[in-house]
């Protein structure tokens, strides 16, 4: 669930996810003898989100491998001091967040002009512009698709904000972790955590507003439909685009509501999994290349 939220605008958008069902599997497991005999079947309940949380915290599959295998490291060598007064899912991810956090605490946060940068870098570097060609004509995750590059797009902003409020953003908005849960996952307060959720969702949804072309027939980001002509003629993508749920509730905007919409379909995809999986990882490492220079 998330939380801070007024009930009929969470009505208004919430579809079913089967993801705020995962802490009562918890449960049902911590509520019988704790031993490592249990470790694998608690792991294999979280390892997918595990893995697709710290890929999008650090937008790197080789960060992403390196963390996930230590936090499991770290966790089984810790099992002992597990209780179960908090859910196992709380825990685990309380230890991949900090090593997280400390990971990527000294590297630069990227600009609102991540995403542009990576353009300019893959349309003046010829080997890389054909690199992305060959990855869409070939590869079998390679494809566009419109949802998935959403929640790229998601996950290039949200690396703009303060390592703090990208985590409880993440954590709450896209993980459905409780703000009590947040606080036990970061240390902090409840009341910090409201606060950096309050400031987390204004900074996304105001760089959306002014950015994304979805939403903003003045956005001055047109990656969606750019993209989409890879594969689409310009008729068929402008058919796509005005199919999107988020493209027809922008002719009445509510920035919150607009917001929750964008997580829906962000909590939707599984970026490590999917049909453009091998597309985007190769944007976004054009974008960490695009964004470590100057």
């Amino acid at each position: 669930m998330i939380p801070d939220r007024t009930t009929h605008k969470m009505h208004a958008v919430r579809t079913n996810n089967n993801k705020s069902k995962k802490m009562g599997r918890d449960h049902i497991i911590i509520d019988q003898t704790i031993t490592k005999a249990n470790f694998d079947e608690l792991v294999r309940q979280h390892q997918m989100d595990l893995e697709s949380f710290l890929y999008r915290f650090t937008a790197s599959k080789e960060d992403t491998e390196d963390l996930a295998q230590e936090t499991l490291m770290k966790a089984f060598q810790k099992f002992d001091t597990f209780k179960g007064k908090s859910s196992f899912g709380t825990w685990l991810f309380s230890i991949a967040a900090n090593l997280a956090k400390d990971h990527l605490r000294a590297k630069k946060r990227w600009t609102i002009y991540a995403q542009d940068n990576c353009k300019s870098l893959i349309g003046s570097t010829k080997k890389l512009s054909m690199e992305l060609r060959e990855i869409n004509a070939i590869s079998e995750n390679g494809k566009y698709e419109i949802h998935e590059h959403i929640d790229f797009c998601f996950t290039c902003i949200a690396k703009t904000l303060i390592l703090e409020q990208q985590l409880a953003l993440m954590l709450a908005d896209i993980y459905d972790f409780k703000v009590k849960e947040i606080s036990e996952i970061l240390g902090i307060t409840s009341g910090i955590v409201k606060h950096l959720l309050h400031s987390a969702r204004r900074t996304m949804q105001d760089i959306f507003e002014h950015r994304c072309a979805l939403i903003n027939k003045q956005g001055i980001c047109h990656q969606c439909s750019e993209l989409n002509g890879f594969n689409n003629s310009k008729a068929e993508t402008q058919r796509k685009v005005a199919e999107l749920e988020l493209v027809k509730a922008s002719q009445n905007p509510d920035k919150e509501i607009l917001f929750l919409m964008r997580t829906e379909i962000v909590k939707s995809i599984d970026p490590l999994n999917s049909k453009g999986t091998d597309l985007h990882d190769f944007l976004l490492q054009c974008t960490h290349k695009a964004n470590s220079y100057g």
